[in-house]
C-alpha cells in the first residue's frame, strides 16, 4: 500500500505563489491549523483562497475565550499571503477590511449554499449547478468570482442561474479521524466544507486529529473515501479557541 503519511512542510512544498487553495472549516472551527502553519512557514504569496470565511484574527472572540493566535485562513491574512478570497461570510476578521481598504486584497462574496454546490460540482466532475439564488438581482448579469459569465436558464417556467464549478490547486482539510489510506470523518460542526472540498482540487491533503490503522474502526463511520486523498499529515490538535 502507498504510504500517504507526510510532514506538514512536505504537504505544502508544491504550493507556489499565485495558486488557488481551498481551506475547510467555519470561522476556523474545523480548519487545518497544522497546514496553515506550514503555509506561513513556506511564505507563499498572492494566493486565491476559497473558504467559508476569513477565519479568526488574534484576540477574537473577545473576552475569556479570545484566540491567542489567528486561526484558519486568518493566519494567511495576518501574513499578507492572500490576494483574493472567495467566501460566503467576511464580516468577522478585521484583517479583511483593513487589507481591502489598503488595496492589497480583493474579496468576492458567494451565497453559502451556492459556494458549497460550486465546490461540490468540481469534486464530482459536474459541469455546474442550477440555482434560483440571485435571480432577479444584479447577480444575473455580474461575472462570477473568476470573471466568468453566468447563464440564465428557464426550466419548467422557472428561472435559474447556471453557476460553474470552483476548482483549486490544493484542498487543505481537517479530519477528526482518518485511517492510513485517508478514509476520514469529521465530528459535529467541523464537517463544514471539510467534506465537500475533498476532490475539488488537484491535491487533497487532510490533517486528522486521530490516525488509526486500516480496519481498526468500522468503515461505515467514514464519510469520505481515501481514494481521493493524496496525503495525510499528523499532528493536528483538538480545536480550541
Amino acid at each position: 500500500m502507498i504510504n500517504k503519511i507526510i510532514t506538514a512542510d512536505e504537504a505544502v512544498a508544491g504550493v507556489q505563489d499565485g495558486m488557488t487553495i481551498m481551506v475547510g472549516g467555519f470561522l476556523a472551527t474545523g480548519s487545518p491549523e497544522v497546514l496553515m502553519d506550514a503555509l506561513v512557514r513556506k511564505g507563499v504569496k498572492h494566493l486565491t483562497v476559497i473558504g467559508n470565511d476569513g477565519g479568526l484574527d488574534a484576540g477574537q472572540p473577545a473576552g475569556e475565550f479570545a484566540a491567542k493566535t489567528a486561526r484558519g485562513i486568518g493566519k494567511l491574512l495576518e501574513n499578507h499571503m492572500v490576494d483574493h478570497i472567495i467566501a460566503s461570510h467576511l464580516g468577522v476578521n478585521p484583517k479583511l477590511n483593513e487589507q481591502f481598504a489598503e488595496g492589497t486584497l480583493k474579496y468576492t462574496l458567494v451565497p453559502q449554499g451556492t459556494l458549497a454546490e460550486k465546490i461540490r460540482a468540481a469534486a464530482y466532475g459536474l459541469g455546474g449547478v442550477l440555482t434560483p439564488v440571485g435571480v432577479g438581482t444584479p447577480m444575473e448579469t455580474e461575472l462570477d468570482e473568476l470573471g466568468r459569465k453566468k447563464d440564465v436558464m428557464v426550466i419548467d417556467g422557472n428561472k435559474y442561474l447556471f453557476e460553474k464549478p470552483l476548482h483549486a490547486d490544493y484542498s487543505f482539510i481537517r479530519a477528526s479521524v482518518a485511517d492510513r489510506f485517508g478514509n476520514y470523518y469529521c465530528s459535529k460542526a467541523t464537517k463544514n466544507f471539510n467534506y465537500v472540498m475533498a476532490g475539488a482540487s488537484e491535491k487533497t491533503i487532510i490533517a486528522p486529529e486521530k490516525l488509526v490503522e486500516i480496519g481498526e474502526i468500522d468503515p461505515d463511520y467514514f464519510a469520505v473515501a481515501g481514494v481521493i486523498v493524496d496525503a495525510i499529515v499528523e499532528g493536528e490538535k483538538p480545536w480550541q479557541i
